[in-house]
């Protein structure tokens, strides 16, 4: 049978409280409600169990390069921690949580990669700390909900700014949305505004999460090189990036030899 979800008693401040359930094999993370935040396979911890944080992984079509360095903004259960320690061993990770209690129960409940080294995780607003990054990071993944919807700092012209000067001369933000949030256009707006319309949705599987992908400088774009790409990616990886890339192309748009940018 599987465990109820179930509240965190001792962790109780302004910040929403942290819970966990169980359902065979899925441990999952909960924000004070039984919204599914983060979930981890407990016979294979570095799968990325929900379909967003699959899609999320979509940058990886556009990199030149394994990054040197990411930043999370949003621990959660550690879902993007172990698979980047699992795939991109040599990728150092900072990730950043408000929350001291979700940092807590991640280290406790959610086979975290050893910190230090290549790994570690600062107790911070995220939207203050990547102010101090300036270019110093390659890739940006935001996953910020407070249990209910998307924190505001966390879609502002301000942080979207911020973001840009943290990323390096090729660096990629990647967040993740609500696409039934009726604030959605007025995200993507703001994204492409910050990042000079360079910018793909791509929606994930279920639930109706979309993976929103901005560009520091623009990326490939033609279709025959990203094809071979997903073709390599897929089998290197376990991910579908070729059913990505075919939901990139409906998403946004493709003139047969090349994929568009988000349409305004």
């Amino acid at each position: 049978m599987p465990h109820p979800y179930r509240r965190q008693q001792h962790y109780r401040r302004a910040l929403p409280e942290v819970g966990i359930s169980e359902n065979g094999n899925i441990r999952s993370l909960h924000l004070g409600t039984p919204t599914v935040q983060s979930a981890m396979n407990l016979d294979n911890p570095p799968e990325l169990v929900l379909s967003y944080s699959r899609a999320m992984m979509a940058w990886l079509l556009f990199a030149e390069q394994p990054p040197a360095h990411i930043t999370q903004i949003g621990l959660g259960g550690g879902s993007f921690a172990r698979w980047l320690a699992e795939y991109l061993p040599d990728t150092r990770q900072t990730a950043v949580d408000v929350n001291p209690q979700v940092i807590t129960v991640a280290r406790a409940m959610f086979v975290l990669p050893p910190e230090g080294g290549t790994f570690e995780i600062i107790e911070a607003d995220g939207a203050e700390y990547v102010k101090t990054l300036r270019g110093g990071t390659d890739v940006i993944l935001t996953d910020g909900f407070d249990g209910e919807q998307i924190i505001d700092a966390l879609v502002s012209d301000e942080y979207f700014a911020d973001c840009r000067r943290a990323l390096s001369r090729h660096g990629i933000f990647v967040t993740n949305w609500w696409q039934g949030d009726k604030r959605y256009p007025q995200f993507c707006a703001r994204l492409r505004e910050a990042f000079d319309g360079r910018v793909l949705a791509l929606p994930a599987e279920t639930h109706g999460n979309a993976a929103v992908l901005a560009f520091q400088t623009a990326p490939v774009l033609l279709t025959d090189t990203l094809k071979k790409r997903a073709d390599a990616l897929s089998a290197q990886y376990g991910l579908d990036f070729k059913c990505m890339l075919a939901d990139l192309k409906a998403e946004n748009g493709c003139n047969g030899r090349s994929l568009r940018f988000q349409a305004a």
